[in-house]
């Protein structure tokens, strides 16, 4: 064993030395196939299994000396040329991320490079870092593109910066989503930038940073929200527009993000409809806000003037709507004593940096000042998991171990690391999760991580799901969030890492009658529904299996027509038994059922073996039939232990699924017309 190891040291120093000798080549070596041949040399041995692959230090300090030579162009366009080759490498290794973002800087000041070669392997070198990072990194990035913006010596340095702005919002949505108000100060400023062209580009950024914006009361103001933002003179029109808004989804810090800037200029306007349509929106909305720390960061932008507006106003219609806002703003953001709270700090870089730094200097302490891109990186990855409130072992394992492991080279270390550090950055999370393992008693059904999306939209990102055999699971969350579109995507394998039909079998049972099915009988259309499943079934055994679900020999020669919901519901549940399915996937069941036949669907459900997932807006039947709830909650699924009255406990802010409010019923009335005699939209009637 140890002429094995004194072996694989000795290779690894051989190799060392070749990774030096190939950047001395590149360094002095003439841009061309020999330069791009070397690079993609480099990019393979940093990449791999090498005594340099446990700091590329040697490595990363060469090619930034390249970026910084002024007097050497050459050197310039190969140092660009091979940060890209390593950033396009099939596999960046963890120990290499960290420090590929520490070159960034450098990249993106190379792209003002008066030489046209240096400058397009600039930004390609730019453009290739931004996407080979992991996608829980975008704390690490965004604060480069935010610096480069601002000081930029030349105006192509602010066009590779937005391009890559762009780029994170393609490979990391749902991430870059949240950093969302991070990003429209800085792009807003482009869009002001004397350069047209710069002008230009930060405006089709702007819209697609905004894309990511997940309200559906305000999507279709996105692009006059930001026509706002280039034109002020906009502002009271777009005020008009907002005024007449109904806000009823849940407002979160991007929304805030695009929002607050208008609001701040309508509340600074020198006519009073329009300071008092402002605060009418900031009324209406900020009662959406769940959680304080959301809206902290805005409250000092939108309260200073609420008062002042209050206190100068003249119009006493226009200060009591004032005072309404204000009055808003106060309890949402949690005001005591006209001193607003300061902002969490638990998620940034530099606080999961220090509590890293804790966890290893118990005995790493070696590790802390050699690797010490790695923690950043890390505390950028554990503050974006942070400030999605996710705390769920598996999902830490899988961004932040990687990391560690590539410090420290021991799996059980790792692990170990990894796992403190999750509850570290989440106390009160991590008593929580104590006391609901994952690790449960039964038969595991599924247990993945995986990402769903509808059209654009972002509805889950690397959430984890694990069922076991025989337990009921209720899916909550918001109207539109996806729970229907969770259902069909499992049904139809369409669920990465889920079990395919032919190991876990599934049933989706909905109310799938149609008006070509009319004119047919019970028996006929259940025989039809199950061979278009692949399930062959005699006659017979069909007929005998529907009398013991309760139906009647006459029902079943009778028109389908003839049942009312409640039967048509056991018959849907009847077809999936002979499906003999793994997991029952239920969507709004009580739908059309009277008492009696709710009552025989909690006892069929309760006394089943199969696991079930049930989507329901009927609280009693949940409360009285589910064992867990699994909510949806910023982009992912948490599971919680116990029937909905206990969830709603632990979760106030669910308070509202044992309320009207949790329903699907919707009004729709008319367009209004004109009112006679109104001339103006200025004036409240």
């Amino acid at each position: 064993m140890a002429a094995s190891e004194g072996q694989i040291k000795k290779e690894n120093k051989q190799s060392t030395k070749v990774l030096e000798e190939l950047m001395g080549k590149l360094s002095v070596s003439q841009p061309g196939d020999e330069a791009k041949g070397f690079s993609q040399e480099i990019a393979t041995f940093i990449n791999g299994d090498i005594e340099e692959h446990a700091a590329p230090t040697v490595a990363v300090e060469k090619l930034r000396s390249m970026l910084n030579n002024k007097k050497d162009a050459n050197a310039n366009q190969n140092a660009c040329e091979a940060i890209a080759a390593i950033a396009k490498h099939s596999d960046v290794s963890p120990i290499v991320q960290p420090y590929l973002v520490e070159l960034l800087p450098n990249v993106l000041a190379a792209v003002g490079h008066k030489m046209v070669p240096v400058k397009v392997a600039a930004q390609d070198a730019a453009l290739s870092i931004t996407k080979a990072v992991n996608a829980n990194a975008v704390k690490a990035l965004i604060p480069h593109y935010v610096n480069s913006i601002r000081n930029a010596q030349k105006w192509p340095e602010k066009m590779t910066d937005l391009e890559c702005i762009e780029a994170l919002a393609e490979t990391s949505p749902a991430q870059t989503a949240i950093r969302v108000p991070d990003l429209i100060p800085i792009v807003s400023e482009a869009m002001w930038d004397t350069k047209a062209e710069v002008k230009k580009k930060a405006y089709s950024t702007m819209e697609k940073i905004c894309q990511l914006i997940s309200n559906k009361d305000i999507e279709r103001f996105i692009p006059e929200l930001i026509k706002c933002i280039a034109k002020p003179e906009n502002v009271p029109e777009t005020i008009h527009l907002l005024g007449a808004t109904t806000f009823v989804t849940d407002v979160h810090e991007p929304t805030l993000a695009i929002m607050v800037p208008l609001l701040e200029r309508g509340l600074k306007e020198r006519e009073t409809p329009i300071k008092r349509k402002s605060a009418v929106i900031i009324d209406n909305m900020c009662k959406l806000v769940e959680d304080p720390n959301i809206v902290a960061s805005f409250l000092p932008k939108l309260m200073p003037q609420l008062n002042t507006n209050y206190e100068n106003m003249a119009d006493p219609e226009a200060r009591e709507k004032t005072k309404q806002g204000l009055d808003t703003l106060i309890r949402v953001g949690n005001v005591q004593d006209g001193k607003i709270p300061e902002v969490s700090h638990d998620g940034d870089i530099e606080t999961v940096k220090n509590k890293l730094k804790d966890v290893l200097s118990a005995k790493h302490k070696d590790a802390i000042e050699k690797f010490d891109p790695v923690l950043t990186y890390i505390g950028a990855i554990g503050g974006e998991l942070v400030d999605e409130k996710d705390n769920e072992t598996p999902t830490w394992a899988l961004n932040v171990k990687p990391f560690i492991y590539a410090m420290l080279g021991e799996e059980g270390k790792a692990d170990e690391i990894t796992e403190t550090l999750r509850k570290r950055c989440a106390p009160g999370d991590a008593a929580e999760v104590e006391q609901e393992p994952d690790e449960e008693e039964g038969v595991d059904l599924c247990n993945c991580t995986f990402n769903l999306a509808y059209g654009a939209k972002i509805l889950l990102n690397q959430t984890h799901l694990r069922l076991k055999r025989g337990q009921r699971y209720g899916l909550l969350g918001p109207n539109g969030s996806g729970k229907t579109t969770l259902m069909r995507a499992i049904n139809n394998e369409q669920v990465e890492g889920f079990p395919k039909q032919s190991e876990v079998k599934t049933a989706y049972i909905e109310h799938d009658l149609d008006s070509a099915d009319t004119e047919m009988t019970v028996i006929d259309w259940t025989l039809m529904k199950l061979k278009s499943v692949n399930v062959d079934k005699p006659e017979e055994e069909v007929r005998k299996t529907l009398v013991e679900f309760g139906f009647a020999p006459e029902q079943l020669s009778g028109p389908i027509t003839a049942l009312s919901g409640g039967w048509k519901m056991k018959l849907a549940l009847a077809r999936a038994v002979f499906q003999e399915p793994d997991i029952l996937l239920l969507d709004e069941p009580t739908n059309h059922l009277d008492v009696k036949n709710v009552k025989w669907l909690e006892d069929y459900l309760t006394n089943s073996p199969c696991t079930s997932i049930i989507i329901s807006h009927d609280s009693r039947f949940l409360d009285d039939v589910i064992q867990h709830v699994i909510h949806y909650e910023r982009f992912k699924l948490k599971r919680y232990r116990g029937k909905l009255s206990e969830f709603v406990k632990r979760v106030p802010s669910a308070k509202s699924y044992y309320e009207l409010g949790a329903g699907d019923m919707e009004f729709k009335f008319p367009e209004p017309g004109f009112l006679e005699g109104v001339k103006t939209k200025a004036k409240a009637i």
